[in-house]
Parts: structure tokens; sequence; C-alpha cells
């Protein structure tokens, strides 16, 4: 075994060009693999943080007594569809407008406990329970206003979907593509060894001998494609963690488990070792006749 490497580091090293070419079409397909991998696995945890999230809030109006608030409670803790609610007083709400503007003093000033509304937060188990849940409270005259944010969940939804259906067609068609380079480079290669081969056979060298560095160069190119893909992807998102974080708020997206991303890196490099193999495979099928 240790000779076929040997030979499968004799050939890269004979066509350097062709070895850079096939290794960075190699890449380019593992890093978009990683990149849509890494935006599903983004808006799949910002969905479900958006669900759990309480989804529909309902304000009460001024003079609400507690028993009211109550009876709505326990009408709404017997629907089957309702998750679970949460009372948020007068002066929960102010501390929570504090916490969300405290890096701005000046719209802290003449905002008091008073002038906020109490108001009742429900998750629902689906987001279709949304509207039905909403329609009911609406029908409660000490209610002011019901904020329902269905489009959040169902935009979320819409983009986690495309990108399921851009990313798979993409990382395949790129699948395809680097499988056609490399069977059209170890074919190429092949023909470029054709008397060197002829000699081998005669001296009697057997066709797994002359076959496996072959098969092995073609995995080599989808390993090294895969893991640069996968050291450089992991370096962009560590680098820019920072400045995301900002953005995403309460999202805990970032940073991403290192095991998530070993997690990947087995991914990249099984599906390379596949690609790189049957590409290699193909290649000696079609070209190598021994």
């Amino acid at each position: 075994m240790s000779r076929n490497f040997l030979y499968t580091k004799r050939n890269i090293r004979r066509t350097p060009f062709q070895a850079i070419a096939a290794s960075m079409v190699m890449f380019l397909t593992f890093f978009a693999l990683l990149t849509f991998l890494l935006l599903a696995l983004g808006s799949q945890t910002a969905l479900k943080y958006f669900e759990s999230k309480p989804q529909v809030i309902a304000f009460f109006k001024e003079g609400t007594t507690s028993q009211d608030v109550e009876t709505i409670q326990q009408a709404l803790n017997q629907e089957t569809r309702v998750a679970e609610t949460k009372y948020v007083s007068k002066e929960e709400a102010l501390q929570i407008y504090r916490d969300k503007n405290k890096s701005d003093p000046a719209l802290l000033e003449l905002v008091t406990a008073n002038i906020l509304p109490a108001s009742l937060e429900i998750s629902t188990k689906s987001p279709q329970d949304l509207q039905p849940i909403a329609d009911i409270l609406k029908k409660e005259p000490v209610v002011s206003e019901v904020i329902v944010p269905e489009d959040v969940v169902q935009t979320l939804s819409s983009i986690t979907r495309v990108i399921r259906v851009v990313g798979g067609a993409t990382v395949t068609f790129l699948m395809l593509f680097a499988t056609l380079v490399i069977i059209m480079i170890i074919g190429f290669k092949i023909r470029l060894r054709r008397s060197e081969i002829e000699i081998m056979r005669l001296l009697g060298a057997s066709p797994s001998f002359i076959r496996n560095p072959f098969i092995l160069e073609g995995m080599f190119y989808g390993v090294a494609g895969a893991l640069t893909s996968w050291i450089i992807s992991y370096t962009i998102l560590w680098y820019f963690t920072p400045f995301l974080q900002g953005y995403l708020g309460e999202i805990k997206l970032l940073p991403i488990n290192p095991l998530v991303m070993l997690g990947l890196l087995g991914v990249n490099l099984t599906l390379a070792l596949i690609v790189g193999g049957l590409g290699s495979i193909f290649a000696v099928r079609r070209y190598l006749k021994i």
C-alpha cells in the first residue's frame, strides 16, 4: 500500500497545475456545500427561536383588574393550541424597556410604568395556531390591541425552504461538475502515461497496482479541497463572529459549537472521498483497459 501512495505522490508532482485545478474545483464545491449547510442550520435555529418566543401579545386597557387577566389566562390554558401564557405587568414592561434601551439614556427619561400597558404573552404550539388565538383575544373587552408577529415566522420558514432547495440543487450540480473534472483529469493522465502503463503490464504489474494510484489521486484531490474549504470557512466564521453577534441580538447562533464544525468536517471529508473516488473509478474503467 505504501508503494501505491508513493506512485500517487509522484503522479501529482508530475502535473502540478492539473492537481491545483482539480483541488480548486473541489474546494469551490465543498465551500459552497459548507456555506449552504451553515445557512440552513442558522435559519433553522432562528426559526426555532422565534417559534419558542411569545408569539401573540395582548395589551390590556387601563383599569383591567387581575381577576380579568386570570379569567383570560385560565380560558387560554384550556386551549390545546396554547403552549404557555405569561403576564407582564406595567413594572415588568418598564424593566424590559429599560434593558433594551440602556445604551440610550435619552429614551429612558420620560418613560414611566404608568404609560406602559400590561400585557399577556402567549406561545402557541405551531405557527398555524397564531391567528385563531389572536381572534379569541380580540373579542375580549379588556384587550386594547393584539400583536401577531406571524410574518416573521412565515418569512423564516420560507427562507429556510429556499435555502434547502437552492442549496441542494447548487451543491448537487457542483458535485457532478467536480466528478466530471476528476474524470477528465485522471483520464488525461492515464492517456499521458499509456506507454509507461504498457511497460508495467509487460513487467507483470497487477491491475490493482496500476489502478490504485489513480484512484488514490482522485481521492486526494477531494480531501484537499474539502479540508481547505472547511479551514477557510471556519476562519471566516470565527473572524466575523464578534461583528455578527451585534446584529443577531438574542438569537444564539454564534459562536458556533466546535462539535458542529467537526461534524461538518466529517460530512465534507466523507463526500470528498466519495466524489473523488467515484470520479477516479469512472476514469479508470473508461480509459484504463487492463
